[in-house]
């Protein structure tokens, strides 16, 4: 056994429900190896777990985005050694230790330092995702993009103009409008607008090939009306909860729309997948094409604090804990 410091969860609830406290790792399993975490990203899937939305197996440390330094290994392991500088994507992030399988593990670039990774890793992966692998970004289309100063947005805007994507950004302040101007967005929509009517006159009176939509219910209905017929919309956050049950006759009437809620974890379900992803975020944060901006970092205790700040919408890219500091 080997003894860490940790965020549990015990129930469901609010940020309260977030206890720190010691835990005791078990010895390494074949397959395994142990990691010592120096930074974690806060993403709102924590949140959602830590809710309930989307249920897990209590106790439960959260925290699916860590990263850090290989220090043991179990029986069997030969995709990473100690010392190793790694990723880990899954469960029990929220740590000071983490026990992960090994071949779930990303190795690190040299060039690129823990808090840039523990920024971009998951993040970067689900815009990955959602430019590559969901539905490839073409060149000249044009993208509605929800949340562009968030985490994942604050990534996905830039990314996508590198492709010759036009974005039109959805935000709620205008320092938020600044910002997701400063990453590339062609033009920017306020939620309290109109925004279907933005993306009529952004395009022409077409409508938009794609919305990318991390905010959920409060957002579907302005996403789906600014769809050009044959548009995806792509819903793949809850900020403001779950989007609502869609009548697949209504996709028809509007256009032979297309819908799907996509989950990272789908996209990275082998060890070929999730290498593949990491390493197009990787090779597009050393290209300069990404560049994470981190808003503020926190230590593992006040991880509740942080979680907070996540869900008030305030924030500007990545938060992050930092266990061991």
């Amino acid at each position: 056994m080997a003894e860490a410091q940790a965020i549990t969860l015990r129930a469901t609830g609010g940020p309260a429900a977030l206890e720190f406290g010691p835990l005791e790792l078990p010895e390494l399993k074949g397959g395994q190896a142990r990691i010592r975490v120096e930074a974690a990203g806060l993403n709102f899937i924590d949140i959602y777990h830590r809710t309930g939305l989307y249920p897990v197996p209590l106790p439960f440390v959260p925290g699916v985005e860590a990263v850090g330094t290989v220090e043991a290994v179990g029986p069997g392991v030969e995709s990473v050694s100690v010392g190793d500088r790694v990723g880990h994507v899954g469960a029990g992030g929220y740590a000071t230790h983490l026990n992960a399988p090994a071949d779930r593990l990303v190795p690190l670039p040299d060039s690129v330092d823990f808090d840039t990774a523990a920024a971009i890793l998951l993040k970067g992966m689900t815009a990955w995702m959602l430019l590559f692998e969901v539905r490839r970004a073409m060149p000249g289309e044009t993208a509605l993009i929800w949340a562009p100063v968030g985490g994942v947005g604050s990534l996905l805007v830039p990314w996508a103009r590198s492709l010759g994507v036009d974005v039109l950004a959805v935000t709620s302040t205008e320092e938020k409008a600044e910002t997701a101007r400063a990453l590339g967005a062609n033009e920017v929509a306020f939620r309290d607008q109109d925004v279907a009517a933005a993306a009529r006159a952004f395009t022409g009176g077409a409508g938009v090939d794609v919305a990318y939509d991390s905010v959920g219910k409060s957002s579907q209905e302005a996403s789906l009306n600014s769809l050009k017929p044959r548009g995806w919309w792509i819903s793949y956050g809850n900020a403001s909860g779950p989007a609502v049950a869609v009548d697949p006759g209504r996709l028809g009437q509007l256009g032979s729309l297309i819908m799907t809620r996509p989950a990272l974890f789908s996209y990275i379900d082998t060890r070929d997948a999730l290498l593949r992803g990491a390493s197009a975020v990787f090779g597009a944060l050393v290209a300069g094409t990404l560049a994470p901006r981190i808003e503020a970092t926190f230590p593992l205790s006040e991880a509740a604090e942080a979680q907070s700040m996540l869900e008030s919408g305030r924030t500007q890219g990545a938060l992050l804990l930092k266990p061991n500091a």
